[in-house]
């Protein structure tokens, strides 16, 4: 039966309430709420980020597949760590692999932002989430600006074959820039001198 709150704090509350005790996965999804199907993930949050001491079969011997056990009273505080920071010379990669240009929207820095009016800043962001588990290894980050990074922006996103090319002409030494610069003006017949 479905409580009042988030699924999440309907399993600390039912947890609570059996320390010490053997649980099954369905008296877990019953007390989350028989809508929510991703009851599962809450438990490995609160092992994982909140340090709850949630034992399951890989843990205790004396524990069936589908059983669960919190064996003692979780921490007063949460302690969230997120052991896998990003490094300078990782971050330095992901830049330099984009470009220095938002995987986004497209701005690098110098520009200025048409949601926010202020000079674009950059910031290296994980595609998939470290709460979701995501690493920080370079394919899962990528280079995003400030408004993008904290999904600000309400604008479609540039195709990304744009994005890419334009981050292959930032990258580029300054000889091969003039040389794009002046065959997209042949291109298009402006005479930028």
């Amino acid at each position: 039966m479905k409580k009042g709150g988030s699924a999440k704090g309907r399993i600390k509350e039912f947890f609570l309430k059996n320390i010490n005790v053997v649980v099954t996965n369905r008296e877990i999804q019953k007390a989350a709420g028989q809508d929510v199907t991703e009851w599962a993930r809450r438990v490995r949050e609160l092992r994982d980020q909140e340090k709850w001491k949630i034992m399951t079969h890989n843990d205790l011997d004396a524990l069936s597949p589908g059983q669960y056990m919190l064996v003692e009273k979780p921490p007063e505080k949460p302690i969230i760590k997120f052991e896998d920071s990003i490094s300078a010379k990782l971050r330095a990669e992901v830049f330099d692999r984009n470009g220095f240009t938002c995987q986004s929207c497209g701005l690098c820095p110098g520009d200025i932002d048409p949601y926010t009016s202020r000079k674009v800043r950059l910031h290296v962001g994980h595609i998939d989430d470290r709460s979701h588990g995501g690493k920080a290894i370079l394919s899962n980050l990528r280079t995003l600006c400030s408004s993008c990074n904290q999904g600000a922006k309400n604008i479609t996103a540039v195709k990304p074959e744009s994005i890419w090319l334009l981050s292959q002409v930032r990258r580029a030494g300054i000889t091969a820039q003039k040389e794009v610069f002046a065959w997209l003006a042949r291109k298009f017949g402006h005479d930028f001198k």
